[in-house]
């Protein structure tokens, strides 16, 4: 099962990165995971990690605020530390020239949404998915396609064929969006699931924008494959950031990736739609991505150790609860339909146990059984907070 992260935290080490305590959480930190609940609360909902920083983006940040370099952002340096870390890797060799930085992650989809498709038009997504997908979708004037995923929270390609297939047969401009790896679920996508998804988008004329933002967090049981790295998907593009990894998502920077075919369609963007990243996001993304590569890797540890703790914790306490673990990401996909909760399980558990969770139907069509639990938290709080559901279980 490999070690908890109790044990990776040894005398005289570092202390763990996932080892903040939750009165300094409480007390420290204002952002919306801490102010939106009761102190009474333990909040396990939105992906934010509890995570002591990445020392090299902590002292970026300063130096740069104490030299007043505060102004505009430049986004070369940032494109090339990314191009840097993807070759280090997973061996990925982008062109840095064709790469557009953007202000995060959600507006450069947005951005793509609307250059591929038409007002009104279908994007088409894999559910159960990132809540703020549809969000997006509907935001920039198109339509969410649902596409569920199979049993086994695989890509149903055969459904995937069927709905590209009468969304492309009408005449429809149609969009796939990919969260590679995949959230809520954590599911790693192979490269040949991958090449096989890249084969049906193209057959159908359907663009794919693959989010990658979690991609660094795979565990090391499993590879990640960046999309477009995988033949067939030369029209394709990636939308990614540092902002997941490294616990970053108030200092916004993002990057957008095109592959070799797709190149033209991104200089049709206007140039304003590329700027509003911040100075000091570009700043921080920088240096996680030049300088936190071994912060990274110590954190994946702390997280695969986390995720086995999850498994057990539920199998002793939370027999009726059925887990999903996860092969990336910091958020576990758990279905409570054996608990017997009702219509609103998380609704139910937020009362009865002081814990918050993300409530499976924002993630998609059905799912009225299944929670989001954000496991980027130490494993104190872990504990307790699988120990507060038990006990309010009766």
């Amino acid at each position: 099962m490999g070690e908890t992260c109790d044990e990776l935290q040894r005398p005289g080490a570092e202390p763990a990165i996932l080892s903040v305590p939750l009165a300094q959480l409480r007390r420290e930190r204002t952002s919306v995971k801490w102010g939106r609940y009761p102190d009474d609360v333990i909040p396990m909902w939105i992906a934010e990690m509890d995570a002591f920083p990445c020392p090299p983006v902590v002292e970026a940040v300063e130096a740069a605020v104490r030299r007043g370099d505060t102004g505009y952002a430049m986004g070369g340096p940032y494109v090339e530390a990314f191009t840097e870390f993807v070759a280090a890797e997973w061996d990925w060799h982008v062109d840095g020239a064709s790469a557009v930085g953007v202000a995060d992650v959600l507006s450069g989809v947005t951005h793509l949404l609307r250059l591929l498709t038409d007002p009104g038009g279908p994007v088409v997504t894999s559910v159960p998915a990132y809540n703020a997908f549809f969000e997006v979708i509907e935001a920039c004037g198109r339509r969410v396609v649902q596409a569920p995923l199979t049993v086994g929270h695989r890509l149903d390609l055969d459904r995937l064929a069927t709905v590209f297939g009468e969304l492309t047969a009408a005449g429809e401009r149609t969009a796939y969006l990919l969260s590679n790896p995949h959230n809520p679920t954590g599911t790693v996508h192979s490269a040949a699931e991958l090449a096989a998804l890249a084969d049906l988008a193209h057959a159908h004329g359907v663009r794919v924008v693959s989010d990658e933002v979690h991609g660094p967090l795979v565990m090391p049981t499993s590879t990640f494959v960046p999309y477009l790295t995988v033949p067939g998907t030369e029209r394709d593009f990636v939308v990614t950031s540092a902002s997941k990894t490294w616990n970053l998502a108030g200092l916004k920077a993002a990057v957008i990736v095109p592959g070799p075919g797709a190149v033209d369609d991104l200089r049709r963007l206007h140039p304003f739609l590329t700027y509003g990243a911040s100075q000091l996001g570009v700043i921080a993304q920088t240096a996680a991505y030049r300088d936190g590569r071994d912060w990274l890797h110590r954190l994946v540890a702390e997280l695969d150790a986390n995720r086995h703790l999850l498994a057990t914790l539920v199998a002793e306490q939370l027999p009726g609860v059925r887990l999903l673990l996860p092969e990336a990401t910091f958020l576990a996909w758990l279905d409570l339909d054996g608990l017997g909760l009702g219509p609103d399980p998380a609704l139910e558990l937020l009362q009865r146990s002081r814990v918050a969770l993300s409530p499976g139907p924002i993630f998609g069509r059905g799912n009225t059984t299944c929670a989001r639990l954000n496991y980027g938290t130490s494993p104190e709080i872990l504990r307790e907070a699988v120990d507060r559901i038990a006990g309010s279980l009766g």
